[in-house]
């Protein structure tokens, strides 16, 4: 059964019972999962693991100096917040130059073993111009690896090179890595071919790339695969170098001919071919038509127009009424003097020119003899990269307000799709609805305690709208749960009129009724129709009056009269 045909018939009660389970789940708890590295920004950055650059970077074109003077904070969301306190690394500054890095506590080996990457990126402003990549630091071939922080540039060494890009006519989710020649000890990026296009909302997106030992990979986007492959198939340059190569030494001979035809000298000009003929002649056969209206001209003056007013003969000159086609004419064949057509003459040719024939002393194309790579090499293993040492963020954008957050770097895929559901899948489903757009497929496959437990309280509000017994015998549990949520709200209710109990401490059972949480977990729901509140009374569970009971529909009422 689909949600959305479900929430029609969801009454006041599940609403209480969403709202409650919302409290628990939209406020931010550090995970307990374990990992080689996760981030959730915890501390501000000068009491963090992060460390931001003061290097300078020089242009490719031009030779410009610029500093990093891009600033960056660790901040909860401004634009459509999720989590309450959940809080993320924030880029600044437009237009400016931005550099930040970490250190892992040791650095992590991929040989052999799958390699997780997964962060959240949420641009608060869209994304204009610019990156939200990171990159993965090579440790350095010594084994002291990445220390300089307050040094980190663009020309930091990295192993991979992750994330979206936006400019112009570039928009794709970067997947680089830099791969080594073992026989000449040389570095080359290795871009992948056909990239995906990045996701360019103000709502949080989650990137994951997942490498395996078998050389394969995969790019994920909020949890959908959008790109998989090769590394030894589909990335250019191609890992391995072909085994031969054309000899540098070989020459074209001056003696080879590679001119397939050439002109025939034994040719000649035909004595009947008139090079003056004009293309187009009169056509002599044509006549006139017999409607053809000689003495009528194309054009006449426009008999409704009038002189202005304000037209001045001495200055302005004699007043000419502007002409319009003749009316005659259309009527007719034509209007004017009739002259004959032109049509295509039969005998052109044109300039004679030396047909071509076949070259006898063609040899064909010119190829260079191959020679055997001396610097191939056959990596049948590149997932194996290099060790990483941390994180670098190195970006210039027109566009502030970019948000990073949870980032994952492991060996266990379930691992990263387990932090996804307690931090991406929470807050994906509250932006959206403060967004405006929460789609079909967020109530089709519900992914948080929150969404479970609402899609449970509209299927049972929905059988009972139809046989509240069977209901209540089919969904026992969350029958019991609506009574008890009713039973409790009578109960403080009760209790604040002063119509049970006389101890002083019942108050403190209606601050917490006032704790409830917003409703930024809670998709709009209806209020229960006739049919549903007879079923609910049938199973037992009273209906309170939402304005009553629920301060927040009462809330959203209020809005919506002075609207």
């Amino acid at each position: 059964m689909r949600a959305q045909n479900v929430v029609s018939a969801a009454g006041t009660s599940a609403l209480m019972l969403a709202a409650s389970a919302a409290a628990e789940q939209a406020v931010f708890h550090p995970t307990s999962l374990t990992a080689p590295f996760i981030e959730q920004f915890n501390e501000n950055i000068a009491d963090s693991r992060w460390t931001i650059s003061r290097a300078t970077k020089q242009t490719p074109v031009g030779d410009e100096i610029f500093s990093y003077v891009g600033q960056w904070e660790v901040e909860e969301p401004e634009v459509y917040p999720g989590i309450q306190g959940d809080r993320g690394l924030v880029l600044k500054t437009k237009a400016a130059h931005h550099a930040i890095s970490t250190l892992f506590p040791e650095p992590i080996d991929p040989k052999g073993k799958p390699l997780v990457v997964q962060y959240e990126v949420k641009l608060q402003k869209g994304l204009e111009c610019g990156g939200a990549y990171i990159k993965l630091l090579t440790e350095g071939e010594g084994g002291e690896g990445f220390r300089a922080g307050e040094d980190y540039t663009d020309k930091t060494p990295f192993t991979i090179m992750f994330g979206p890009d936006k400019c112009g006519s570039t928009n794709k989710v970067h997947f680089i890595f830099r791969h080594r020649n073992p026989i000449t000890g040389e570095w080359e990026e290795k871009h992948l071919k056909n990239p995906p296009a990045p996701k360019i909302t103000k709502t949080t997106a989650l990137y994951t790339l997942i490498v395996n030992p078998d050389q394969t990979f995969e790019i994920l986007i909020n949890d959908e695969s959008v790109k998989t492959g090769s590394l030894l198939e589909d990335f250019t340059p191609a890992v391995n170098p072909p085994k031969e190569i054309d000899d540098p030494e070989d020459f074209k001979p001056e003696s080879w001919v590679d001119e397939a035809e050439i002109d025939d000298l034994e040719a000649t000009k035909p004595a009947d071919w008139d090079e003056d003929a004009p293309l187009m002649v009169t056509d002599a056969d044509a006549t006139k038509p017999d409607d053809w209206l000689e003495d009528e001209p194309e054009y006449i003056p426009d008999p409704e127009a009038e002189k202005p007013e304000e037209w001045d003969d001495e200055e302005d000159g004699d007043w000419v009424p502007p002409m319009v086609p003749n009316p005659k004419c259309e009527e007719a064949a034509g209007c004017g003097p009739w002259i004959q057509p032109k049509i295509k003459n039969p005998n052109y040719k044109g300039k004679w020119t030396v047909p071509k024939i076949p070259n006898p002393a063609y040899k064909g194309p010119w190829a260079a003899a191959k020679i055997p790579n001396p610097a191939f090499f056959e990596d049948l293993h590149p997932s194996d990269f290099t060790k990483i040492a941390g994180i670098g963020i190195e970006l210039w954008t027109m566009t502030e307000d970019i948000l990073f957050d949870n980032i994952f770097i492991g060996h266990d895929a379930s691992q990263a799709k387990k932090f996804a559901d307690e931090t991406f899948h929470v807050k994906k489903p509250i932006e959206k609805e403060a967004e405006g757009s929460l789609e079909d497929e967020d109530l089709d496959h519900p992914n948080t305690l929150v969404d479970k437990i609402r899609l449970k309280v509209y299927e049972f509000i929905h059988l009972a709208s139809i046989d509240a017994a069977s209901a209540v015998k089919q969904m026992p549990e969350v029958a019991a749960g609506l009574a008890l949520t009713a039973f409790t709200t009578l109960g403080m209710l009760l209790a604040l009129f002063g119509l049970i109990g006389s101890a002083p401490t019942k108050v403190k059972q209606t601050t917490t009724v006032k704790k409830t949480p917003s409703t930024k977990a809670v998709a709009p729901v209806a209020p229960a129709g006739e049919e549903e509140k007879k079923a609910l009374d049938d199973a037992g569970v009273p209906v309170p009056n939402p304005e009553v009971t629920n301060p927040e529909v009462r809330k959203r009422t209020t809005r919506s009269t002075k609207d």
